[in-house]
């Protein structure tokens, strides 16, 4: 993707699995179908890196290893969650998992985008305007220039670095402290949480269906999960399934799970039906964090708008009040 990701980065990588998951489900072997996606790919600046990989795959890498070589064309936890994928031998499904995830996004980034069009627009309106009075009062146009842009440029420079920032490429650090930070704003936290226990679970019953020793399966669907608040737990497991615990007595001790994913993992564990548990999980949190990312796409503009009419509102009291204030020192009042 580019600098910031855009509807278009997400459709278009939401197009590229749904074609993979396409091909392959219909039996088709993963080399042809990258093949096929080189000659026609979602946009053409991916046929070099698509080419990288097929060249790492014919000489003997595997999918996840080619695709870390192709650089930073595909984010790391989508690298994770196909790793997965493709040790547990169920590829096509984690293409779908990953059209899904992407196409969730394009569609919530475009209503966001939608929603915000009027408010920058009453923001820019707002700025340029009120500022005109300056211009009355002998400013030069630079001046107002100045004093409009001044406005603007700040907020163009920080919500370029939020965008930025929020990026799935950058390192599991920089992820990390992005992690604590969301979880710091209502709503948000916690639907992150939310959709990475989706991955997880999703991640860790392709897994173990696939024969994968438990704390591999777990360490490996936590990656998947892209939550580095998640992937940390679990690695600190090892020495307690070692003393004879199992997953489900480690997770009723561990902050990071919820009640209810601690619940159900535990009667699927008992029943020996872990992996309807986990199918069972993921259709539950990947509902309501998509829900939630949702509800959060249609308020944040409404938050935006209020704040940006207060602001207005503000500014034009102010005018007045300093109109009628030197209205009233002229006339001597």
């Amino acid at each position: 993707m580019g600098l910031i990701a855009t509807p278009r980065d997400f459709a278009r990588r939401a197009e590229l699995y749904h074609q993979l998951a396409q091909l392959t489900s219909a039996g088709i072997g993963l080399i042809q179908a990258l093949h096929r996606l080189e000659r026609a790919p979602p946009t053409r600046a991916w046929r070099h890196p698509l080419r990288k990989v097929i060249e790492a795959l014919e000489s003997g890498e595997t999918f996840s290893e080619a695709l870390q070589a192709a650089g930073q064309w595909v984010p790391a936890f989508d690298i994770a969650l196909l790793r997965a994928g493709e040790q547990s031998g169920r590829l096509d499904e984690c293409f779908r998992l990953l059209y899904e995830y992407y196409l969730t996004r394009a569609q919530i980034a475009r209503r966001v985008i939608a929603e915000l069009a009027y408010p920058v627009f009453l923001l820019h309106f707002a700025v340029f305007v009120l500022g005109l009075p300056q211009l009355f009062k002998g400013q030069t146009i630079g001046g107002y220039l100045a004093t409009t842009l001044g406005i603007l440029m700040p907020i163009y420079i920080l919500t370029g670095l939020i965008l930025y920032a929020g990026q799935a490429k950058h390192g599991e650090t920089w992820r990390a402290l992005i992690e604590r930070a969301a979880n710091l704003i209502p709503g948000v936290g916690t639907t992150r949480r939310q959709l990475a226990l989706a991955r997880l679970a999703a991640a860790l019953e392709a897994l173990i269906n696939a024969g994968f020793p438990i704390y591999q399966a777990w360490l490996l669907a936590a990656a998947a999960s892209g939550s580095p608040a998640l992937k940390r737990a679990v690695s600190d497991w090892k020495p307690k399934l070692e003393s004879g615990l199992t997953p489900a007595e480690i997770l009723r001790s561990s902050r990071q799970f919820p009640d209810l994913f601690v619940n159900l993992y535990s009667s699927g564990e008992v029943s020996g039906k872990l992996d309807e548990a986990l199918r069972q999980l993921h259709k539950i949190y990947q509902e309501e964090g998509t829900r939630k990312l949702h509800t959060l796409a249609q308020w944040a503009p409404r938050i935006i708008y209020i704040a940006i009419v207060m602001w207005v509102a503000y500014k034009i009291l102010t005018f007045w009040l300093d109109y009628f204030g030197q209205m009233g020192g002229a006339l001597g009042l």
